[in-house]
């Protein structure tokens, strides 16, 4: 004891490392014991050597997998395209619906009705919609690859959700950020632009994190349409090898890109969290 206090530890600070050593061991013993009860009582169910052969069969893991990444390339490529255009697209709709003169309020309609229209619309209808109708109209090559229709679906319903996630963060900037900018002489553009916009970013990078982990995952949709990246890949093997274990092998390579990515948001959402408090 004499020791911790002599390194300046408080009774209290004592107390509290003695609460978090306890929880941490409580959380290890039962993550142990439940991990342990799967490991024992999922093969004692009746049909678990059926779901073992459909879904976890290590040969047909092995010859799939590579393929499986190779088509997953497809979903980065997809990707790295289409979130540059959403962040800045969304930033663009925020920045309308925020417009505060009179002249400008038909772009304060156009952010609210397009937020409205693709947040009320499912992604994967958005996708057949804009991916089959657009094509339909009988465009020349390659103005008709659903690569470009599918992302151009994805952006435009992502664009919605990160607008108002923008919207929120320039909302969280208290009013009198923009009072003092302004009594200094600042216009309202440069106002947003050099006071409130690099404050308002700060505060939603970590629920932009969430939305481009979800994005990476809606890339599969894109599917449905036509590109065979790693889900259609996967349906292709399954059809093939008369097996489901290609979805398994899809599930894994998502987990180990998006785990990494989740983790983070969260670490970054931890640090927010502390620097306000």
């Amino acid at each position: 004891m004499s020791e911790q206090k002599a390194a300046g530890m408080t009774r209290r600070a004592i107390f509290e490392q003695k609460q978090r050593r306890r929880a941490t061991l409580i959380a290890a013993s039962s993550t142990a014991i439940v991990v342990l009860a799967l490991v024992v009582l999922i093969p004692m169910a009746p049909g678990w050597e059926k779901v073992q052969k459909s879904f976890f069969n290590g040969a047909v893991l092995a010859k799939s997998f590579p393929k499986l990444l190779e088509a997953f390339k497809i979903n980065i490529m997809i990707f790295a395209w289409s979130a540059p255009a959403i962040a800045v697209l969304g930033l663009l709709i925020a920045l309308a619906r925020d417009a505060k003169s009179p002249a400008l309020f038909p772009l304060r309609i156009f952010g609210a009705a397009f937020t409205d229209v693709f947040r009320g619309v499912p992604v994967i209808l958005t996708v057949y919609l804009i991916g089959f109708g657009i094509p339909g109209l009988g465009l020349p090559r390659p103005w008709n690859s659903p690569y470009i229709w599918g992302s151009l679906a994805l952006i435009l319903t992502y664009s919605a959700y990160v607008a108002e996630i923008f919207r929120s963060g320039i909302d969280s900037v208290h009013h009198s950020q923009r009072a003092a900018a302004l009594s200094l002489g600042l216009s309202e553009r440069q106002a947003m632009r050099d006071v409130i916009l690099p404050q308002a970013v700060r505060n939603v990078v970590p629920s932009q994190m969430n939305m481009l982990i979800a994005l990476q995952k809606d890339v599969s949709l894109l599917s449905f349409i036509g590109p065979v990246e790693i889900f259609r890949q996967a349906g292709v093997f399954k059809s093939l090898l008369a097996n489901f274990t290609p979805y398994v092998g899809a599930a894994i390579i998502f987990l180990i890109v998006t785990i990494p990515a989740t983790r983070y948001a969260d670490y970054l959402m931890a640090r927010q969290t502390r620097e306000r408090r």
